[in-house]
């Protein structure tokens, strides 16, 4: 059992300390992706958003030394130490890694939801999602085994935090609109307080650093389920429906996911510890300056309640949006491309006006959060029809950030600080800052000027080891929902 502090509404719950994985301690099947492997790197001459949301500055010089970051500092007052790995950066950006808060390691399309390990691990740290918090499995083990695998360099992938299945109450349902949709019987359905905290006790004990509720929980059975997380040193995130986020902060749950979408404080019809059929009715005409909006920011504020933003799988149901990326498509196996392909064709007949509506409120619901003092954190979540992937999704999260109105440092602070500080670690990484592991991410370009360029990733470093972005990308060509 993990120690865990209370302190008053605030559960501080202890994370290990992180110890930098060396490049020496990887099998040959990761080395292989490794373009930079020396004791110190110097990254010269380049631009730098170090994640604390300050501005940008130029010409800078990053020392990496023994997997962390050693100094940060003008390239003109910043000596480079003798034998150093020199490399000029000039015309590059260096951004912290990624902390991607809702990463899943499955994938769905409208007819199929499947384990993706290989391809996902590739694809977020090829993009430069160094850290994952995986927030609900299809298959706990295959998690839990990928993390072991990663941290003990038999295979590529980002630092992970585990939740464990999704907990929800009711019974199982179809997932998707087609007529091959998945039941969604992989989910752990509960049925009263004693049974949710047996579920909670089992997985905590098994590994999971998180538990995940679902939308049919109930009020009683969250409060368990908090508890009994508490207990054993572990948080609590979930999809909410049934239970509504002035609810969830004041049984003391620690994370919401998808913001606005899954709020149901503001729902017409809504009654106790039921999940309404349909749950964003109204949300597109939402007052963002009304009282029940504000009572929302206050309370999750006052509790220390984060929310990880998902926008860019929430986008693709605008018709024939967000723009095709040939990458995206590139990475689908080819009958998986086809369907997504379609949903999409199909999305696209349908007229646009309420789904855009709605995708602006919700950005701009999460714009008014964190004005309310509210901490704000992403994830890509690859589910859906399918057109959102691992990593590519957090990317796009940034442009959508930017196009929202934070600017490029705040954005970044929000895909990298704010992950880190919702699970415990930001004292370790999240920031380009002297002493924290050497987590980051070498783009070629300016996403400052241009936020397009943040899908230009060269080089991710983690734990001070540089992997080559495109051969990792390249890797899974093909292969995303087989494997």
């Amino acid at each position: 059992m993990r120690a865990m502090l209370s302190l008053g509404a605030v559960v501080l719950i202890p994370v290990r300390l992180l110890t930098a994985q060396a490049a020496s301690a990887l099998s040959p099947a990761v080395r292989e992706y490794v373009s930079v492997d020396a004791p110190v790197v110097a990254l010269t001459h380049v631009r730098v958003m170090d994640g604390t949301g300050a501005p940008q500055t130029g010409d800078q010089t990053v020392i990496i030394a023994n997997g962390r970051i050693q100094t940060v500092g003008s390239a003109a007052s910043t000596p480079v130490p003798a034998g150093a790995k020199t490399l000029d950066l000039r015309g590059h950006t260096v951004i912290p890694g990624m902390v991607g808060l809702h990463d899943h390691t499955l994938y769905t399309t409208r007819n199929r939801i499947v384990q993706i390990s290989y391809t996902a691990s590739r694809l977020y740290l090829g993009t430069g999602v160094t850290t994952i918090r995986t927030t609900g499995a299809l298959e706990p083990y295959s998690e839990i085994n990928l993390k072991g695998e990663i941290e003990r360099g038999e295979s590529p992938g980002p630092r992970m935090h585990v939740t464990g299945p999704h907990i929800t109450g009711g019974k199982p349902f179809a997932l998707g609109s087609g007529p091959q949709a998945p039941m969604v019987n992989w989910m752990r359905h509960v049925s009263n307080p004693t049974d949710a905290r047996r579920a909670v006790k089992y997985w905590a004990e098994e590994g999971a650093d998180w538990i995940k509720v679902y939308t049919e929980i109930s009020r009683a059975d969250l409060a368990a389920i908090v508890d009994e997380a508490h207990k054993h040193g572990v948080k609590v995130t979930g999809h909410l429906c049934s239970v509504s986020y002035r609810e969830a902060a004041a049984i003391g749950m620690d994370n919401v996911e998808h913001g606005l979408v899954t709020n149901t404080d503001y729902h017409p019809q809504k009654t106790p510890d039921a999940c309404p059929a349909n749950r964003v009715a109204g949300l597109a005409e939402l007052d963002l300056s009304s009282e029940p909006v504000r009572a929302t920011f206050r309370e999750m504020v006052a509790k220390h309640v984060a929310m990880t933003s998902t926008l860019s799988p929430l986008e693709p149901v605008i018709p024939n949006w967000p723009p095709l990326e040939q990458r995206v498509l590139d990475a689908m196996a080819p009958d998986v491309r086809g369907e997504v392909l379609k949903a999409r064709a199909e999305v696209a007949a349908q007229p646009p006006e309420k789904p855009r509506a709605l995708f602006t409120k919700a950005v701009q619901y999460e714009v008014e959060f964190v004005k309310a003092g509210g901490l704000l954190a992403a994830g890509s979540d690859p589910t859906g029809y399918g057109m959102v992937l691992p990593g590519f999704g957090d990317q796009r999260n940034y442009e959508i950030f930017v196009e929202a109105g934070f600017t490029p440092p705040q954005a970044v602070e929000i895909l990298s600080a704010n992950g880190a500080k919702v699970l415990g670690v930001f004292d370790q990484l999240g920031t380009v800052t002297a002493g924290k592991l050497a987590d980051l991410i070498v783009i070629r370009g300016d996403p400052a000027a241009t936020p397009a360029d943040i899908r230009n990733v060269t080089i991710v470093f983690k734990d001070g080891v540089g992997y080559d972005s495109a051969k990792l990308i390249a890797s899974v060509k093909g292969l995303v929902g087989t494997r």
